[in-house]
This record gives C-alpha cells, structure tokens and sequence, in this order.
C-alpha cells in the first residue's frame, strides 16, 4: 500500500476523511519500521487533541449477537447525531494466522451510514480479543471526529482485562436463561462490567429475559461495591425489534457522568495510558527479541529436544531466558 507524507494523514484526519482515517489504521497495524516510525509521529501530534467521546468495549458469548446489536445501536445513535466508529476484531486462525474479517458483512446497513465508519481488523496472536493495535486505532478515529467508538470483542472468556483498558464503558452481553453460559464467564468479568444487556429480550424470550435480569441483578448485590459510586446495570433489549436501545444509551451516559463528576473519568484515561505504554513495551521487546537470529537458532534447537523428550519444559525455559539475560548485558 502507497504511504503518505505526515501532513497527509494529519490533514485527512481533521478533514473527517473516513479514507485516510482507514489508511492511518492500517499504517499503525504496519510493522515495517518505516511505517512504525511515521505512525509514531502521527500519534503523536494527535495525543493532545482535545475529544469529548466516549470508547466502549463489548463482549459476550458466541451467539450472543454482537454484530446485530451493534448494528441496531448503531443506527440508534447516528438517528441522534452522533458519529461511531465500529473497531470489530475477528479472530485469527492460530494454524494460518487469517482472518474472515465479515464484520462489515454483519453490520451492512450500518456500513452505510454516512455518520458510521467499521474497521474490521484480526486479533493476531494477541491475548484478550483484541487487535494489539486497538488502542492507537481508537485515538484515530476520535482525532477524525468521531464521538462514539465502539471496541467489539472476540469474545468472553480471554483477558478481557486487555480491553477494559483501553475503553470508558465495559459492556457484557448475554442470552436470556443464559445460566450456563453464566457459569463460564469468570467472576471478574463480571465484576469489570459496568452494565449487562440481555440480548433478544423478545417473542417466547421476553418472559425469560426479564426473569433473568431480576437473577443477574440479585447476584450482582453479592459483589462488593465500587469506588467509582457505580453499580452495575443491567437492561434488556431485542436486536431484532430494535428495543432498548434508549436505555442503554442512558445507562452509558449517566456513568460517564458520574465518572466526570467524581473526577475519575480522565484519571483513568490517564492509568490507561500508563498501562498501554507498558504492553507496548513488554510487546516490543518481545518483537525484538523473537527476531533476533541467534535466540532463533537456540530456541529451534530447544523446541527439538522438548519435543523428544531429551529436555524438560522448565529446563528449556531456563536456558532461553538466560541467553535473554545475556543478550541485554
């Protein structure tokens, strides 16, 4: 792909062009080190800009139905006048490393919308169904004047923790009469959500939907109270009669009101971005050591004699991370 002078993509940016806004994502996807180094610069000269948005992460089950709600939410929020950006990871195959990339398939009358923009983009090897990348990508699109972005997620049952930490709102979504899948969303997850949307709240479902969210919300008293003064939410909502939405929106709005209120809401935009500052860094190094020739060769050779059986995984552990040590003295 054709790259681009800084002054390109800055002025595309602040022109609200959704084409340079897609060029400018793929650049920082890039790991050419000329690529790298612009889009740093890039970056940087959007850091400071000042962006009234809100970023929320969505995840739930597979089947839960994401991309409908999105889709629908979507639209419900363009009727208002917002502008979204959609950042929908797929999941990469850990045999090819491809990905179907469909999101724009799923959400096609969303990908029409003028006021919407979606970037499909693979997770990678990247823990927590999340493009490694995210993160610069969401700065992007609000320098390109986009107020909502939405994160959308593998989803559960990864480090969801890796997408908290990048968004204002963390919303989980669920199935009515999802006891099961209840059971293998680890505790935490529910605890890092700050409001719970019941999916297809509607037909047969309607009935059990709200039963479900009458047991969501009595176990969600067992959990221990925030420090931010919020208590999760949970709504119901139906993709497919586009009901809910209203409600969601102003469950979003009133915690990143009382987030601004108590001071929190840029604080931990702040302890965010210390924290992404220390992926990318243990990410980096990674990348560099993984393509360094001579721990190439030791790891192969290690790989061999694990695999018959000669070395033991912890010794062979060992060994590669003391030729690391050696590497950095």
């Amino acid at each position: 792909m054709k790259r681009f002078s800084l002054e390109y993509y800055l002025d595309g940016l602040r022109a609200q062009n959704t084409v340079v806004l897609a060029q400018s994502i793929t650049l920082v996807e890039s790991r050419k080190r000329t690529d790298q180094d612009l889009a740093d610069q890039l970056l940087n000269h959007i850091l400071n800009q000042e962006s009234k948005s809100v970023r929320i992460g969505i995840t739930g089950t597979p089947g839960v139905g994401k991309s409908s709600f999105i889709e629908g939410f979507g639209t419900y929020l363009t009727s208002k006048g917002k502008k979204l950006a959609v950042l929908a990871i797929d999941p990469s195959s850990q045999r090819t490393g491809g990905s179907i990339l469909g999101d724009k398939t799923r959400m096609e009358t969303l990908s029409r919308n003028p006021n919407a923009f979606i970037r499909p983009s693979a997770s990678g090897s990247t823990l927590g169904g999340v493009n490694n990348k995210t993160h610069e990508a969401i700065l992007l699109c609000e320098a390109a004047g986009f107020d909502v972005v939405i994160v959308e997620t593998v989803g559960v049952g990864q480090s969801e923790t890796l997408v908290n930490d990048m968004v204002d709102f963390f919303l989980l979504m669920i199935q009515p009469g999802s006891g099961d899948d209840l059971q293998g969303i680890k505790k935490g997850i529910m605890e890092m959500a700050h409001g719970i949307v019941i999916n297809k709240a509607d037909g047969d479902q309607e009935k059990l939907a709200k039963r479900s969210k009458t047991d969501l919300l009595n176990a969600l008293h067992l959990f221990a109270a925030s420090e931010t003064g919020w208590s999760t939410k949970v709504e119901l909502c139906s993709s497919l009669e586009k009901n809910g939405f209203d409600l969601i929106w102003q469950m979003i709005l009133d915690f990143q009101h009382i987030m601004i209120e108590n001071g929190l809401f840029q604080n931990n935009r702040s302890n965010q971005n210390v924290r992404w500052f220390e992926n990318r860094v243990n990410f980096g190094l990674i990348q560099h050591l993984s393509d360094h020739t001579a721990l190439k060769k030791n790891i192969k050779e290690l790989r061999s004699k694990v695999q018959s059986g000669e070395l033991s995984v912890s010794m062979a552990t060992t060994e590669v991370l003391t030729i690391v040590k050696q590497l950095l003295t």
